[in-house]
């Protein structure tokens, strides 16, 4: 191709960009911050962007282009985009690659092992049952080097001595608070490059507190990571911070920055300090010069050549990782506002919702914003915009259904599900009239539709009752011929193994506090017994399963149901082979079909792979399986079908959800309770105080991250730990609210249960605050009232 007939592609490329996506079009070196609303197109506005700098900057086999993703499949979709462009301008395939970040960290690492210290041969990564039972260790050997502290919890707040109440707090530290604040601190400090002596300083510099939080934080962490060294295991944030450490080495970093030209990251909101530490060293690559004459492709505004040849695409409005996972949308505005403005480009127009839907996210923004004042404002002040009619988008802002956003306040759950199957019902009947009476016009498939949940046991409840004509009123999938696709029951699934070595472990060994601990959240989990604390049943294994006489009687339904159904698995082990139990326990649980036949080839595997059928062989078996991970469930529904297809309704979490559009989403029970939520603390724990001491834990060490002046004392902590929730609550919702193209149905019913895992138990129920004040606002625009 010659350069002339390479122009006009390239410029053509340029024009069929929106305003915002031609800013990654327009990058020629050094540092970008692109912050893109929903339904956008980034990966569309990345891909030509990464074609035209691969083109501008003639880049290689040896000089690349690096394009950095959170996840494979998104991997995958940007790897194809930029190839096809590629092909169209004949330029080589191998001039870019796309990778993970913690792929392109592994790949650091291993090819310097004699200084990163990461062998493949020697070295695997953990796996999450492996890390769990390795945090579980970790904390029964800080219990042993430091009884002083560890007795100090257990005194909590006030203590009498009393014997049962003692094994009780043991219980509730060693398997529930320890753990989780081991968990939560060592992920909390590795991700920023902290080390267990990095938590013990920060502590010496938070006010003193009677629990020493950051202290034991510390030692648990020590321990894990002397437990992942003995066994030659790596987290995921060993793999960053080996790859940091090899890129500390001036010539291997000389090396890797003359590989790669730039990067290009990805959902750069969910970047985490060291993560974006790896990609800022990668990308201080000296900039080469163009030597393609011709080019009429404007120079970006500003261009010094300065800084590291670094472009992060991302949208802090859609962050909702951070409770539980060390990123934080902090960063990525910090980064978007070091670079303002001229380096910082602002996706703002998007294609895929209805000006409707648009609108009521626009305004949730806003309203959370002004209401829920906080040191970091939950939202960063973006508004989605339509595009232009003359936009290259097919079908771009699409026509809504009905009034594009309806919002309902139903008498209780039950009803809710009733009227969105008479809602889902109502539109595939408007569709086939529309097919008929319109042949020509109407389109040949059927809306999308999904309808999103905060838990997976609001999905069960909602296809329980979509399947149930007597309670619905009708047969849900003959009269709107569609079929009902529950991503949480697929992958529940995946549980099956687990679920069945804690049941067994615990039928082997039912003296064992931990077993029968871990058998008993089985049966909450699977619904099988009602929601309570289980550290009182657990802590005397023998009394709770077998009382004596003068042993005092359980006092609640819920205990003594516990108690018949762990019985009930004693008995089962005396009456039936042990090849047997596999399939009984599946029955027990009220497995689906698909579970059940998960269950059937997990035994037929242990079958095979045990020479004789003994209960202790099955669960040594059974072990390895959960250890490896790498059990494949079976579904008896097509597990290729893709989320979004037509010709079924998608039940799906709202964060699963994110990064997918549908026709038409339906939001069901939308309630204070959860969203924003509420400070709650288990009634198990409440004995250290009404704190989460992990959320605590995090908050102190995130104030140390992000350079506050001081580290909060604990009740200033755990009032900053419940605003971050909040705040991604109000995300998570926002993302909920884009995944709609053209129709968005909200509701929240009066009476709503207090826990899911008792969807019966129901009580009057505050909306979600947004919902009332996005009513008024659609009244005001003369749309549907709340």
């Amino acid at each position: 191709m010659t350069v002339p007939d390479r122009t006009v592609q390239l410029q053509q490329l340029r024009d069929s960009l929106r305003p915002g996506q031609r800013r990654l079009a327009d990058w020629r070196g050094g540092p970008l911050a692109v912050s893109a609303v929903p339904g956008s197109g980034k990966s569309t506005g990345m891909a030509a962007g990464a074609a035209i700098a691969i083109s501008h900057f003639q880049l290689h086999g040896r000089k690349q282009l690096v394009l950095v993703t959170f996840t494979r499949s998104a991997a995958a979709n940007l790897k194809a985009k930029v190839r096809a462009h590629l092909k169209a301008l004949k330029l080589p395939y191998n001039s870019f690659v796309v990778q993970t970040l913690h792929g392109l960290a592994l790949n650091i690492a291993t090819h310097n092992p004699e200084v990163s210290g990461i062998n493949l041969e020697t070295t695997t990564l953990v796996s999450p049952n492996q890390s769990n039972r390795l945090i579980r260790t970790a904390v029964e050997a800080w219990i042993h080097d430091v009884p002083d502290l560890y007795h100090r919890l257990i005194a909590g707040q006030s203590f009498d001595g009393e014997e049962t109440e003692r094994l009780r707090r043991q219980s509730v530290l060693r398997t529930e608070i320890l753990p989780d604040l081991a968990y939560t601190a060592i992920h909390e400090a590795k991700s920023s490059g902290l080390h267990p002596d990095d938590l013990h300083h920060i502590g010496q510099q938070a006010p003193p507190n009677v629990y020493q939080l950051l202290d034991v934080a510390a030692g648990l962490y020590a321990h894990y990571q002397h437990l992942l060294s003995q066994r030659g295991l790596i987290d995921y944030d060993d793999m960053i911070l080996a790859a940091l450490k090899a890129l500390a080495d001036p010539d291997i970093c000389c090396r890797w920055q003359s590989q790669f030209f730039a990067v290009f990251e990805d959902e750069a909101q969910d970047s985490s300090p060291l993560q974006t530490r790896l990609l800022e060293k990668l990308a201080n690559s000296p900039l080469p010069h163009s030597s393609q004459e011709g080019e009429e492709i404007p120079l970006l505004s500003g261009r010094v050549g300065g800084g590291p040849n670094l472009v992060r695409v991302g949208d802090p409005n859609q962050a909702i990782n951070s409770t539980f996972t060390p990123a934080d949308p902090v960063f990525f505005n910090q980064f978007c506002d070091a670079n303002r403005p001229e380096r910082l480009a602002t996706i703002d127009q998007a294609g895929r919702s209805t000006q409707a839907i648009m609108a009521a996210a626009n305004y949730v923004l806003q309203w959370v914003n002004q209401q829920f004042p906080m040191a970091d404002p939950p939202f960063r002040e973006q508004a989605i915009l339509p595009v232009p009619p003359d936009d290259p988008q097919p079908n771009a802002n699409p026509d809504a259904l009905g009034q594009g956003v309806e919002l309902l306040k139903p008498a209780d759950i039950t009803v809710a599900v009733q009227k969105l199957a008479q809602r889902v019902k109502a539109l595939m009947d408007d569709w086939r009239d529309e097919k008929e009476n319109h042949p020509s016009e109407a389109t040949q498939t059927p809306p999308s539709l999904a309808v999103l949940v905060r838990e997976n046991r609001q999905g069960r409840f909602i296809r329980s009752m979509l399947e149930d004509a007597d309670q619905l009123g009708f047969d849900f999938c003959e009269t709107t011929g569609l079929k009902i696709y529950d991503v949480g029951s697929r992958d529940r699934n995946t549980q099956v193994p687990l679920e069945m070595l804690r049941l067994l472990q615990f039928i082997e060994r039912p003296h064992s506090s931990d077993y029968l601990k871990g058998a008993l959240r089985v049966l909450v989990d699977r619904q099988r017994i009602p929601t309570q604390d289980l550290n009182p049943l657990a802590t005397n294994p023998e009394q709770f399963l077998y009382p004596g006489p003068l042993d005092p009687p359980l006092t609640t339904e819920a205990a003594l149901n516990a108690r018949r159904y762990c019985t009930s698995l004693l008995r089962a082990r005396l009456d039936l082979p042990s090849y047997h139990l596999i399939p009984f326990l599946g029955t027990t649980l009220h497995y689906n079909q698909s579970e059940l036949a998960t269950a059937d080839k997990l035994a037929a595997r242990i079958a095979q792979q045990t020479a004789d059928s003994s209960l202790s062989t099955m669960i040594g078996a059974l072990q390895e399986i959960v250890s490896s991970e790498r059990f494949d469930a079976i579904e008896a529904e097509d597990t290729e079908a893709q989320y979004t297809r037509s010709g079924q309704l998608t039940i799906i979490t709202m964060h699963k959800a994110k990064g997918l559009d549908w026709d038409v989403v339906f939001l069901p029970f939308l309630h204070a309770k959860l969203i924003p939520g509420e400070s709650w603390i288990p009634p198990q724990g409440e004995f250290l105080g009404s704190i989460s001491i992990a959320d605590v834990a995090r908050a102190q060490i995130r104030a140390y991250v992000h350079g506050q002046p001081t580290i909060p004392d604990i009740p200033t902590a755990w009032h900053r730990a419940n605003d971050l929730k909040q705040a991604e609550e109000f995300r998570l919702l926002y993302v909920a609210m884009t995944r709609a193209k053209r129709l968005l149905w909200m509701s929240a019913a009066k009476q709503a249960p207090f826990a899911w895992s008792n969807p019966d138990n129901l009580h009057e129920a505050d909306p979600c605050p947004v919902l009332p004040a996005l009513g008024k606002f659609m009244r005001e625009q003369q749309a549907e009232p709340f």
